[in-house]
């Protein structure tokens, strides 16, 4: 099979993944057999702080050096569709011919963390698959953006000069995700400030004690800085691999992770048996009418379900 050929193979199985989940338990169990654990990088921040830009150049940056790389760019969804409203593929398309590079946007589908429900999976397929390099950039929603790091090995943080005052007001949240901070359109007034102020924040509030958040410039419309975040992103796996509070950190997460896939399950697994059982779909519509107190309808179908579980 040429490489082109898995790219549409690789598209179809993420299309497939994130339009019926529950069917596709069979491919994501075979993909994770195949998973190498490979680096993800996340790049998240403020709207308009010019992440795709960023994770444009940084692609074309680590073509140069032959790696593959996968992107993932979680967009805001339309409320009628739940398709992705932004696009950034748009502002990647120099790389559209290049059958190294696979860039596929997903809709948050009202994920307030700033990522997919399919995000998790979408990134399995990339391992999988067999890239180098995996780039998730999240939609820029602010302090909500903590999601990120449950999946990134390194999260970037995107800020412009301008974003002072936003700084400030999301200081606990971005301390608590950022790995990098990045000053963009830094040929903008304001920018080494800016970079002064993200160090001071650092020295007073590091999350790790091995390891200092870098703050960079960069002006990524023109390209400039983006050798110096690649070098950067891999100094900061390296000191991962050398940290034992990583690997429990990891445990943890995918403790969590795992919870949250089991409570899809359950959810999907109820709203079926709200809709196939004649006697809670009733329910279910009296609910929808306000013909009966929500709670107390809980009250009633909960045993059912208990129940029905334990005689299995």
């Amino acid at each position: 099979m040429t490489k082109c050929m898995n790219l549409r193979s690789l598209s179809k199985t993420i299309s497939q993944i994130e339009n019926d989940r529950p069917k596709s338990l069979k491919i994501l169990s075979e993909l994770y057999a195949k998973k190498r654990g490979v680096p993800i990088l996340g790049i998240t921040g403020l709207p308009g702080a010019g992440k795709s830009t960023l994770v444009d150049h940084l692609i074309h940056h680590l073509r140069g050096q032959s790696k593959t790389v996968g992107v993932i760019a979680i967009d805001p969804s339309s409320p009628f569709s739940g398709g992705a409203l932004l696009g950034d593929r748009i502002r990647m398309q120099r790389h559209a011919t290049d059958e190294g590079v696979f860039i596929r946007s997903l809709g948050s589908r009202g994920a307030h963390g700033g990522l997919s429900q399919a995000t998790h999976d979408a990134a399995l397929c990339l391992d999988a698959y067999g890239f180098d390099q995996i780039i998730i950039e999240s939609v820029g929603v602010g302090q909500t953006e903590l999601d990120i790091m449950s999946l990134a090995t390194t999260t970037v943080v995107v800020l412009v000069p301008e974003a002072g005052d936003a700084v400030q007001t999301l200081k606990a949240g971005l301390m608590e995700i950022a790995d990098i901070f990045v000053v963009n359109k830094a040929d903008r007034p304001g920018a080494e400030q800016m970079k002064i102020m993200l160090e001071a924040m650092v020295a007073m509030d590091s999350k790790m004690g091995t390891w200092l958040a870098p703050v960079l410039l960069t002006k990524a419309d023109k390209g400039s800085g983006i050798a110096e975040l690649w070098k950067a992103v891999l100094q900061h796996g390296e000191i991962l691999k050398k940290d034992p509070a990583h690997a429990k950190h990891q445990e943890a997460l995918r403790r969590a992770q795992f919870l949250e896939m089991c409570g899809e399950a359950v959810k999907q697994h109820l709203k079926e048996k709200l809709i196939s059982d004649k006697k809670l779909k009733a329910i279910l519509e009296k609910v929808a009418k306000e013909e009966v107190n929500p709670y107390e309808a809980l009250k009633k179908i909960l045993p059912s379900f208990v129940r029905r579980g334990r005689g299995r």
